[in-house]
């Protein structure tokens, strides 16, 4: 699907050394990057402004905030960062490597963005997000963050009762269904081609879930634009109004090729990720990575969440780093 970047007011990119760089600007970015600047680190945030959740009408199962425009919290969320000292920079970054260290051994880091404009910064937080791939059915993307959803926690309530069709990706899409089916008494599962067996068959009988196994050919709108339901390729058509997809998740690691980040395959080809363990380390020392890019099913409570995790162990390991070196200096002097 193309992406559409959400352009806003940019800072201007620092010279010298900063403390950190974000590499992404959604909530778990962002939260990252207030930690630090809360502790008085210097810290830049580079934002496509393409987040997974744009065409979203709002966003859902975060206390609070529940039901606010995606749109509305990350401009909250650049002006609290903001006010605290932290730069949020609208740039695509093209390159991330390590540099050469300090001439204390401190580690360093060099991020190039497209238009030419580079940044050096002693620790690097990934926050890149992911990208959902949907299958390659005619009129189904464009309805997608609509009634083309994906996530029974992020849109189920709003879709509660319409006559909802599963659109089979693989294994993953059988519990899909079931989470589905406790929002809609109208329910069809579309196998796609995907197998099915007959125990599982047997469950959606129970729980008055239709199969059909005669593959979906193209969706089809109505006079106002909004989805009707969907054709298949024997001719017939399927009254729908919402369409649930067990889309594929990919970690976004365009440009960031250059820090060898390990990444990991999720099973049934659902997807891949960045690898990381606690707190967002990763194997890459000064790299941390949270949000969606390592933890594809987060939703943006737990994204943020990840950020503030991440955000307050780089401060931490700076400040471990800050006082090595202070300790070096005082012993340079008196030896």
């Amino acid at each position: 699907m193309a992406e559409t970047a959400l352009a806003y007011e940019s800072d201007t990119l620092p010279g010298g050394t900063v403390d950190t760089v974000v590499i992404g600007g959604g909530a778990a970015g962002l939260n990252g990057a207030l930690m630090l600047a809360r502790s008085r680190r210097s810290v830049v945030v580079i934002d496509s402004g393409t987040p997974r959740n744009a065409l979203a009408a709002a966003m859902h199962g975060f206390i609070v905030l529940d039901g606010t425009p995606p749109s509305e919290i990350l401009k909250r969320g650049r002006q609290q960062v903001r006010q605290y000292g932290g730069r949020i920079v609208f740039g695509e970054v093209v390159s991330a490597a390590p540099a050469a260290p300090s001439p204390e051994g401190d580690l360093r880091f060099t991020i190039s963005l497209a238009d030419g404009r580079a940044l050096t910064a002693r620790r690097v937080l990934v926050a890149t997000g992911l990208r959902d791939v949907l299958p390659e059915v005619p009129g189904l993307a464009e309805h997608w963050g609509h009634s083309v959803v994906h996530c029974p926690y992020c849109h189920g309530w709003e879709v509660r009762d319409k006559p909802i069709g599963i659109l089979a990706t693989g294994p993953a899409s059988v519990p899909h269904a079931l989470l589905f089916r406790q929002l809609s008494n109208d329910l069809i599962y579309f196998t796609q081609g995907t197998d099915l067996d007959a125990d599982t068959r047997a469950r959606f009988t129970a729980r008055h879930i239709r199969v059909l196994d005669t593959p979906v050919q193209e969706v089809i709108d109505d006079q106002d634009g909004a989805i009707a339901g969907v054709r298949l390729t024997d001719g017939t058509i399927v009254e729908r109004r919402v369409l649930a997809v067990a889309t594929q998740m990919q970690a976004r690691t365009e440009g960031l090729e250059g820090l060898k980040l390990p990444m990991e395959d999720l099973p049934d080809n659902m997807g891949h990720r960045f690898a990381s363990a606690m707190a967002g380390i990763t194997e890459i020392a000064g790299v941390w990575v949270a949000g969606n890019a390592t933890d594809l099913t987060a939703q943006v409570g737990a994204s943020a969440a990840a950020g503030a995790l991440a955000g307050s162990h780089i401060n931490a390991v700076l400040a471990t780093a800050d006082t090595a070196a202070a300790l070096a200096a005082v012993q340079a002097t008196t030896n």
